[in-house]
């Protein structure tokens, strides 16, 4: 869910009135400078800026990131193909914006105004007339609809499930469109998850299928342009002189770099060294040990090379081992229990990451909307109306990950892990877990894919050995990234190493990520192929709740459930973005808690030539 000064209605609502509407249903309809979720948007109608950039920030110079893997695609919004991500998000724009530090509100982009009825039954947008495309073109209600259009149809799975509420889009004038809700919809974030969709030309995609991987520059209307690129290699993006949104306070300080590159990379340890010798400009970093060790040389204690934390105030990745529930290995979920016992965290943390770490202890850490001690009020309410569906522990256990905090906790836990599988069918034969039905000996894969290195090898001998003292033959591997994306898309794996983005408002996304319409769609986010009925109501539950105080209580009473159903065991998050860089950069000094923004950084003056 992603400013303008106030705009003067007086002329579009006479418009309206005549054409549109009768005079009794105009005075139902509000006109609004941004959209909010719950509560007052942070910034006034005539704010000129977010107050973590620099809005004078000067332009100019280059920059090198790295990315990781390879690319066949510049269309990161279908199912096929390595897509090149970067590019497409700084090549188009989106209908609204939501700052770092104000992230339930939407403020114009692409839309200069937001529209809504008293029923809630659509939200509109009324466009920029100056947004255009960068070949000059205007940017049009027809674009915003194609868009739309292609995106639910030809796009990933998860824009069908993410935009299911809208039953249709209408074209009021060329720069007007509303979208429609379904009768019984109650998604409060619908109208701000409408406003984060990419606008594409569709003029640009006459005689294109959107469907299949596209490897050529398409037309947009973002701040930048594609130059130059060579698949799987490189991406150039030049900033676009006259981006029509430059001067805009949703986009004032930002994308201050004349050209940016992208060099892809396999393995993030080969970007450190390609930082020290100039390859890349800067490089956020995402290995405790690392950040600890290997950084000490010339170049940082000359200052050439600079280390930076980054305080944030976001939702944690969901890092963690997914299992694949469509295995008849992992259905009994004391067999998940189980092998969620064998994982010691806290070993790793001291050990290997030199306590940077803490802990996930929710789907939705560091939000506040985490599921903590015995569940009352409204979510013990919401729980109550599937208590005979759910376990007794959900009600008398708060929520608690296992701990390896001594030798003899290991142990413990090691004992009760034996005794979870022994009650799941399984015992030991020959020094092996086996189930005893089958005969059928307990082996399990865990993947990771290859741009991580050889960073989890560390992580993972002590939790497979843990795992072959309980009879359990787990094995490591690390597949090239396409390789383990097409696994992951296939369902084709038993455990594996995932990470997702969490939103600090969880929405329509979690269907997506943990729906049981879902989990059989490859390619879906699915990943776990969790069908839980009481998971799909409760989702519903906060997709549609009309208050925050609903909202939330649905929430923890998902993540309760979720938790107690070990579909994944949890691993760490760092309460701070890492990155090293060149000391040919400044940025903005704050104290708001927005982490590594690096396009609203600008290069010293002796670099922007």
């Amino acid at each position: 869910m992603k400013l303008l000064k106030k705009i003067n209605f007086i002329f579009y609502f006479i418009g309206v009135i005549l054409f549109s509407l009768s005079p009794a249903k105009a005075k139902d309809i509000s006109f609004s400078s941004r959209l909010t979720l719950y509560g007052d948007a942070k910034y006034p109608e005539n704010f000129s800026h977010f107050d973590y950039v620099n809005p004078l920030a000067p332009k100019g110079g280059r920059v090198i990131f790295p990315a990781y893997g390879s690319f066949d695609n510049f269309n990161p919004f279908i199912f096929k193909g390595n897509p090149a991500s970067e590019a497409a998000y700084l090549t188009l724009d989106t209908l609204g914006f939501s700052p770092s530090d104000d992230i339930s509100t939407v403020y114009p982009l692409l839309a200069k105004a937001f529209e809504y009825p008293k029923d809630k039954s659509f939200v509109g947008f009324i466009l920029n007339e100056n947004a255009k495309f960068s070949d000059g073109s205007p940017l049009t209600a027809d674009d915003v609809i194609f868009s739309f259009n292609m995106i639910t149809q030809k796009g990933a799975p998860i824009y069908k499930i993410y935009y299911a509420d809208v039953d249709h889009v209408e074209k009021l004038n060329n720069h007007h469109i509303r979208f429609h809700f379904k009768k019984n919809s109650q998604n409060k974030e619908l109208p701000l998850i409408l406003a984060q969709i990419p606008v594409f030309s569709q003029r640009d995609w006459q005689n294109k299928d959107f469907s299949k991987p596209y490897l050529a520059p398409f037309l947009g209307s973002g701040p930048y342009i594609i130059d130059k690129f060579q698949a799987g290699k490189f991406v150039t993006l030049k900033r676009n002189p006259n981006y029509w949104a430059k001067d805009i306070p949703s986009r004032k300080g930002f994308y201050n770099f004349d050209t940016v590159k992208y060099d892809y990379y396999q393995d993030t340890t080969v970007t450190l060294q390609a930082l020290f010798s100039g390859n890349i400009d800067i490089r956020e970093e995402y290995i405790a040990k690392n950040w600890v060790s290997a950084y000490n040389n010339q170049l940082i204690d000359t200052h050439k090379i600079i280390k930076e934390e980054f305080p944030h105030n976001k939702a944690a990745n969901l890092q963690m081992f997914v299992f694949n529930l469509r295995k008849d290995k992992f259905k009994d979920k004391r067999v998940r229990q189980a092998i969620s016992l064998a994982f010691d965290f806290e070993w790793a943390n001291d050990k290997l990451f030199y306590n940077q770490y803490k802990r996930l202890n929710s789907y939705f850490t560091n939000t506040g909307m985490e599921a903590t001690e015995l569940p009352s009020g409204k979510e013990l309410e919401i729980l109550n109306k599937f208590r005979d569906k759910l376990s007794d522990e959900i009600f008398t256990k708060a929520p608690q990950l296992p701990e390896h905090n001594s030798p003899q906790q290991t142990r413990e836990n090691l004992k009760k892990a034996v005794e979870l599988l022994q009650q799941a069918g399984f015992d030991f034969i020959d020094g092996k877990m086996v189930n005893l039905k089958t005969n059928e000996p307990l082996t399990l894969e865990i993947i990771d894919n290859s741009a991580n290195g050889s960073s989890f090898t560390r992580v993972m001998l002590p939790f497979i050995q843990n795992l072959k003292k309980i009879g359990i033959d787990a094995k490591f591997r690390t597949i090239e990234v396409n390789i383990y994306k097409n696994l992951l898309d296939n369902f084709d794996f038993d455990m594996a190493i995932i990470s997702f983005t969490t939103s600090q408002l969880p929405g329509n996304e979690q269907k997506e990520m943990w729906g049981s319409s879902s989990a059989y769609i490859n390619g879906s986010y699915n990943i776990a192929g969790v069908t839980n009925p009481v998971a799909d109501e409760l989702i519903d539950g906060f997709i549609n709740a009309q208050t925050k105080q609903d909202y939330i209580a649905y929430i923890r009473a998902f993540d309760r459930l979720m938790l107690s159903e070990t579909y994944i065991i949890p691993q760490w998050y760092s309460p701070n973005d890492r990155a090293a860089f060149a000391n040919k950069f400044e940025h903005p000094i704050t104290h708001l808690k927005v982490g590594f923004q690096p396009f609203t950084w600008w290069l010293k003056e002796e670099f922007r030539q």
